[in-house]
């Protein structure tokens, strides 16, 4: 018999345990993460040729190499973002990383599940204990449909803090991708400034050899005039023969330079070449604008990537504590089961409810053995971090340090190859008039050719540390382009033009 005394004393219980379920839903046993904080020098130590960057005066966002205005570059940079294997190889580690957010994030909602079947069997006639006088069915047929629903009520947060863990973990993994991306285009650009002063170091030896070549003939004439001896026509044909092997080696160097290109495109180094062309190789020595050291922390991809995992470790300590709370889940499942087809029939229904709590009372210490573990790696990615920035700051400074010094190099060598020049026309001329020996003109040349190829050198040395610098300084790249929305929604073409900002 129904009473309504004893329901009506129930409705209070009932809207308690809602309350406290929708209360204990709200725990987070999660840590409260801050970054941290470091006290950050207030400028550069080799600043000494750059400016502090204004609003006006930056890196161009995220493709940086366009402050070289190579149009070659430019393109073989576009090519490398699109078919680089390397790089598509760490956009599917993020994409992963998505699908797992996934996997993890359908913890939260009920598992719904539809399950349908039937069947019939047939009893023989003669089977073991089956009384003559039975009425049981010899046949028999069974037909059911039921829908179920498991649900874990997260009342601890454990699955809150493994949904927002791994999404610190996405973004982790999209800093990985943004720091790939780096690397490769610092690699390709390099490769670039190397095999334009490639270019630039033939053309000196080029003209050296033209130079030489014109030497030999003038030696010849004087030899056939008896004005020299035939030594000096030996050491014009030897400086001459030594330029070109010079020559060839620089051009075999360019060639596997321009193979390492290839191969950071995605062609086939076969298939592939670059023009060779005359370059002034001034255009690729910019003036890099710096900025001050804080924001150091914000335009560097391994930066934050060291920082999502600090802050998705302090998550997993929530998940190691709610280890201790325990777990209740809540099943349901109705549906009907008859012996043919009429189905649709209430008498037919049948249904279940449970509530399921589990608690672990002794394990061996294995709960708080993973508490201490998941603290020991917070600290772990805490050091890391910090050792993560300290070797930012490092690069900057190295790189800061060498532009600074090879722009001076850069200066001294071309005084030093300006006053050989001077003094290989001089000898030249000195040898002409008969004032002075071959070897004398041997010897300007040497040097003439060894500072000019040293001031080439300088450039080149000068250029790809810009380039390093450059990438030091992140790029143009900045933590605000971390995703935050859409973690785990894929269109049809997620693999489409993959932009993680």
């Amino acid at each position: 018999m129904w009473n309504k005394k004893a329901d009506k004393a129930n409705i209070p219980y009932g809207y308690l345990l809602m309350a406290c379920l929708v209360f204990l839903n709200g725990c987070d046993l999660a840590p409260h993460y801050k970054p941290v904080h470091y006290v950050l020098p207030e400028n550069w130590h080799g600043t000494a040729p750059f400016h502090i960057a204004q609003p006006e005066d930056q890196i161009p966002k995220g493709a940086w190499w366009e402050i070289f205005h190579d149009p070659v570059l430019n393109q073989l940079e576009s090519d490398l973002e699109k078919n680089n294997p390397d790089l598509q190889a760490a956009a599917e580690t993020y994409m992963q990383s998505r699908a797992v957010l996934g996997e993890v994030r359908s913890n939260l909602y009920p598992q719904l599940n539809l399950e349908a079947g039937g069947g019939r069997y047939k009893q023989s006639h003669h089977r073991l204990f089956r009384s003559k006088t039975s009425h049981a069915p010899i046949e028999e047929t069974n037909i059911q449909y039921q829908a179920s629903v498991l649900w874990e009520a997260d009342l601890w947060g454990k699955i809150r803090n493994e949904i927002r863990m791994q999404r610190n973990l996405v973004q982790a993994k999209a800093a990985d991708y943004e720091s790939a991306k780096l690397s490769l285009e610092g690699d390709l650009a390099g490769s670039y400034m190397l095999l334009r002063g490639y270019d630039a170091q033939n053309e000196v030896l080029s003209q050296s050899i033209q130079y030489y070549e014109a030497a030999v003939d003038i030696t010849r004439m004087r030899q056939a005039g008896a004005i020299s001896a035939g030594i000096d026509v030996s050491r014009a044909e030897n400086q001459l023969a030594i330029t070109k092997a010079q020559q060839t080696e620089i051009q075999a160097r360019r060639d596997l330079t321009e193979h390492a290109i290839a191969v950071l495109v995605n062609q086939f180094p076969a298939d592939f070449h670059i023009k060779s062309v005359k370059t002034n190789l001034n255009d690729y020595i910019p003036n890099i604008p710096v900025e001050f050291p804080s924001s150091l922390l914000q335009r560097r991809p391994d930066i934050a990537s060291a920082e999502r995992q600090m802050a998705a470790a302090n998550r997993h300590i929530g998940i190691s504590k709610a280890a201790f709370y325990p777990d209740i889940t809540i099943n349901a499942a109705s549906g009907f089961q008859d012996k043919g087809f009429g189905l649709a029939n209430m008498a037919n229904s049948m249904w279940s409810a449970a509530i399921q709590g589990a608690l672990p009372l002794f394990q061996g210490g294995l709960r708080r053995a993973s508490l201490q573990k998941g603290w020991s790696v917070y600290r772990q990615t805490r050091d890391q971090y910090r050792s993560t920035v300290l070797d930012a700051f490092r690069e900057v400074e190295d790189n800061l340090t060498l532009t600074q010094k090879m722009r001076l190099e850069l200066e001294q060598n071309k005084e030093a190859s300006e006053a050989a020049l001077r003094t290989q026309g001089m000898a030249m001329s000195l040898y002409t008039g008969g004032l002075t020996t071959y070897l004398d003109v041997v010897t300007a040349q040497n040097a003439a050719l060894a500072a000019q190829l040293a001031e080439v050198r300088s450039k080149i040395k000068l250029m790809q540390a810009s380039v390093k610098l450059i990438i030091a300084l992140g790029g143009g790249w900045d933590m605000k382009w971390l995703p935050e929305k859409n973690l785990t929604s894929f269109g049809v073409f997620q693999y489409e033009h993959l932009n993680l900002k």
